[in-house]
């Protein structure tokens, strides 16, 4: 996978769309979707992670999709196997020559191929950290700062992560060049509404879910097996309906407190691809009111104009 790999990515926060209009944009340019949604590669989760996988058909025609389905629940699936399973994804499609959309709303997910962090499993080093035991954590935060391009300086306060930083950095300042993350060049479009109307679509669609049987898929799920820990650790629906499922909860409790939290969690979804825009990524925001055609053409000129 040498070179510059072009991905289009769509991204917005929760309720917006995303999935309807990458599906519609995918017919258009006979293209297959890899999700970046960190809850729907679970099994039997299903309304609610939003996976709405009758979006992924479009005018009879099925939309290949990847990484949704791909765990038991209770596995806690993590960001550095997304980017393992992201790329057998994309060497997959792309041997067949079919352009790749990768679509979801999980910034971490997303920003993980758009920037190509390169992570990777670090061992111990017990020789390194017998020599960093002996600096002081100003010698220390100095030796981590002397590395080219550290992801997360943040996370050290305190002495055990500083020297495990440190080890991380030296680790991957000795990796071959074949073994990185490779670059990929994205096109963006984000789906945008105005606060309001983001609130009301997170109010329909809730309803709409809680009818269609999400406290039932939730119960589901815990007769096969999963507990009520491991549901509530997915948070969000999994958690409230859980917690409302085990008697913790009145049904008017769950959805006025389930309401607000998806308001909140939309709210950081927007904070996060804002920070990427900060961060020089450009990011195509399209009208969400605007119908899907309209989307499709409007991301197809932009296309072509970058030449993708």
């Amino acid at each position: 996978m040498a070179g510059i790999n072009k991905i289009i990515t769509v991204l917005g926060p929760t309720a917006t769309g995303k999935t309807t209009f990458a599906a519609h944009l995918a017919n258009a340019m006979n293209a297959e979707i890899i999700s970046a949604d960190s809850r729907q590669v679970y099994r039997g989760m299903d309304l609610g992670t939003g996976k709405d996988l009758e979006d992924y058909v479009v005018d009879g025609i099925p939309i290949p999709y990847h990484l949704i389905d791909i765990v038991d629940p209770g596995y806690e699936y993590n960001v550095y196997e997304f980017q393992k399973d992201f790329l057998k994804a994309y060497a997959n499609i792309s041997s067949r020559n079919v352009p790749v959309i990768m679509c979801g709303g999980t910034g971490l997910y997303l920003d993980s191929v758009i920037k190509g962090y390169h992570m990777f499993e670090v061992p111990e080093n017990l020789e390194l950290r017998l020599f960093l035991e002996e600096k002081s954590d100003a010698e220390l935060t100095d030796h981590l700062k002397s590395f080219k391009a550290v992801h997360n300086i943040s996370d050290t306060s305190d002495r055990a992560r500083l020297i495990r930083a440190i080890e991380i950095q030296d680790s991957e300042s000795k990796m071959p060049e074949k073994d990185k993350f490779p670059t990929f060049k994205s096109l963006n479009f984000g789906i945008s509404f105005d606060r309001e109307t983001i609130k009301k679509r997170i109010t329909e669609r809730l309803q709409k879910r809680l009818k269609h049987g999400m406290i039932e898929e939730i119960q589901s799920l815990m007769n096969d097996g999963t507990s009520a820990k491991e549901l509530i650790f997915y948070g969000l629906e999994y958690k409230l309906v859980t917690q409302h499922v085990i008697g913790e909860l009145s049904f008017d409790e769950m959805f006025r407190k389930l309401e607000i939290a998806i308001h909140q969690f939309s709210k950081r979804q927007m904070t996060w691809f804002r920070r990427m825009e900060k961060q020089g990524i450009e990011i195509h925001w399209i009208d969400g009111r605007i119908d899907t055609d309209e989307k499709v053409q409007f991301a197809l000129d932009e296309i072509k104009k970058s030449d993708f």
